[in-house]
């Protein structure tokens, strides 16, 4: 029985597991959103494609699972390059599929062609080095086989977003569904045993170690090795401390925790691994330019590093390691856990670092501090978000530097910064793609530059009735624009400030709720008088556009 492309596409993705799509239609992909119709896929409309591609990256993110975007040719396809570059970096499996006008009039000129052939643009090779696969499906003779390599770039360990861009008039052309059987739609896990060579060479160095500190990352999370580090947190006394995305991989009001480590950090956890560490234990952190103070050597001066990730590439990418394990983070830990439970447990003072800590943390001062004076809303907000939600809330942040100093992150919370390239008007449609998934109390944390860039997204929540809070840090400025131009260009302020809407108005033509916080009483109002939980609510916190963080870009 032979059925349309469209369809073959369709029922592709539901193998896959793909249970949502994010979009919006236009005439060249009309014929897959036509299959949709009768799909268990939901279809969700955005307003942007940016939007769409961004809201499937928060899905995977919240959910783990394969997530799907979906636009027509030409500026349909262009608009979601930000969101789909944006899952590159992060490695995301996200699937993005695109119309293109008809292959018969390639070169001529048609509407919105894209094609690479006379003068057009090549809509595919826009996507070359911002996905694992992409290709432009010009034929159904081998079709099969490039559904295979998008499942092996979606499935992969390392996984990262494919892109299939399909011309109008193939997606009506016929194929043999039985074709469909042929598919590879799935992988199975790669288990590699432990190295017992090199697990003996880890507990050696972490029973000679004087202070070991760890140092968490994402992969740490994505391992599901949270409880497996907290145990051996507890059970030798070593302090962790994470990268920005690895917050809260223990609980951060731990009296073992040492916070975020970076350079909008507060410095904490820098302090005590350069003036205490003799052992570093990095899991699955990318040592990136953030976590690393722009790879600032005396970080890692004099101490041995012993690195853990499940991704080859990570391992010594930015620094010699005494011992380099490929492999998962959790099973490694579990497997150390098992040793350390047979042969005996190193034997460092049960209170002692926690002591250390507690020092470290009440005497920080100098340098060390990076929210001198101007930013106590802020701080009260996160330190108010943490006690009413210590438990199973999500917190998308574009804005990161106040949740990164003043958040304390639980173990059963998900803080998802804007990592990836780093795009403003990122946070709002990622909440909303996780709201697809299960339904959490969720935080979108942005600035109000970054909120003029996606704010009409929060209709998409009303329309899905979707609960969400939507955080806004109003100062009328790109904050980070002007502080680098204030430290480094004798502030020649240029192109930073703006003139905002009236939020309140703009809040009331979305109908949803709205609350302006200029005092500390607007923020016990917000927390208890609001609904958090299920309800929409844009909330306005007013900064001083003149108080700066005590960190410099040195750009």
């Amino acid at each position: 029985m032979k059925i349309k492309v469209s369809e073959f596409i369709i029922r592709y993705l539901e193998r896959l597991g793909v249970d949502t799509i994010f979009g919006m239609p236009g005439a060249h992909v009309l014929p897959i959103y036509d299959a949709l119709y009768n799909s268990n896929i939901q279809a969700i409309l955005a307003k942007h494609e940016q939007g769409a591609a961004f809201m499937a990256g928060g899905y995977t993110k919240a959910s783990g699972k394969l997530a799907a975007c979906i636009a027509t040719a030409g500026p349909g396809a262009t608009n979601l390059i930000t969101g789909i570059a944006n899952a590159y970096a992060d490695k995301q499996p996200v699937i993005a599929i695109t119309g293109e006008a008809p292959t018969y009039i390639f070169g001529k000129g048609g509407l919105q062609e894209s094609s690479g052939e006379g003068g057009s643009f090549n809509q595919a090779a826009l996507f070359k080095h911002i996905t694992r696969y992409s290709k432009s499906i010009e034929r159904t003779d081998y079709l099969p086989q490039v559904l295979i390599q998008a499942s092996k770039a979606l499935l992969a360990a390392n996984p990262g977003p494919v892109l299939l861009s399909i011309p109008f008039n193939v997606q009506s052309e016929l194929i043999e569904e039985a074709l469909l059987d042929d598919l590879i739609v799935k992988q199975d896990p790669i288990y590699s045993p432990v190295d017992e060579t090199r697990l003996e060479r880890f507990h050696s160095l972490l029973l000679q170690a004087r202070q070991p500190v760890i140092v968490a990352g994402y992969g740490a999370i994505r391992s599901g090795a949270m409880a497996s580090i907290n145990t051996l947190s507890q059970m030798l006394q070593i302090p962790v401390a994470s990268s920005l995305k690895g917050k809260g991989v223990v609980s951060e009001d731990s009296p073992l925790s040492l916070g975020s480590l970076g350079v909008t950090s507060s410095g904490n956890a820098y302090k005590f691994i350069v003036e205490k560490s003799d052992l570093l234990i990095i899991l699955g952190a990318g040592f990136n330019e953030r976590t690393s103070y722009l790879w600032d050597h005396s970080l890692l001066k004099d101490r041995k590093i012993v690195q853990i990730d499940h991704d080859p590439h990570q391992l010594e990418k930015v620094f010699d390691a005494e011992l380099a394990i490929c492999g998962d983070i959790g099973e490694v830990i579990d497997a150390l856990l098992a040793r350390l439970d047979k042969t005996g447990k190193a034997h460092h003072p049960i209170n002692e670092t926690e002591n250390r800590i507690t020092d470290l943390k009440s005497s920080a001062e100098g340098d060390y501090t990076i929210f001198k004076s101007g930013f106590s809303l802020a701080e009260a907000f996160f330190d108010k978000l943490a006690e009413h939600f210590p438990h199973q809330i999500r917190v998308f942040d574009d804005n990161i530097i106040f949740a990164q100093n003043f958040y304390e992150v639980s173990s059963s919370n998900r803080y998802y910064p804007n990592s990836g390239i780093s795009s403003l008007g990122h946070a709002i449609p990622a909440a909303i793609g996780a709201q697809f998934t299960t339904r959490k109390p969720t935080f979108a944390i942005l600035g109000d530059g970054g909120f003029q860039m996606c704010c009409m997204e929060i209709m998409t929540a009303v329309n899905y009735r979707l609960p969400l809070n939507v955080v806004l840090f109003n100062n009328g400025t790109m904050g980070l624009i002007r502080k680098n131009q204030h430290q480094l260009y004798q502030q020649r302020f240029i192109n930073c400030d703006f003139v905002n809407p009236d939020y309140s108005h703009l809040a009331e033509s979305f109908g949803i709720n709205y609350k302006q916080v200029t005092s500390p009483e607007d923020l016990d109002h917000l927390f208890q008088q609001y609904d958090l939980r299920q309800a929409i609510n844009l909330i306005d916190i007013a900064i001083d556009k003149d108080a700066f963080p005590n960190y410099s870009s040195k750009r």
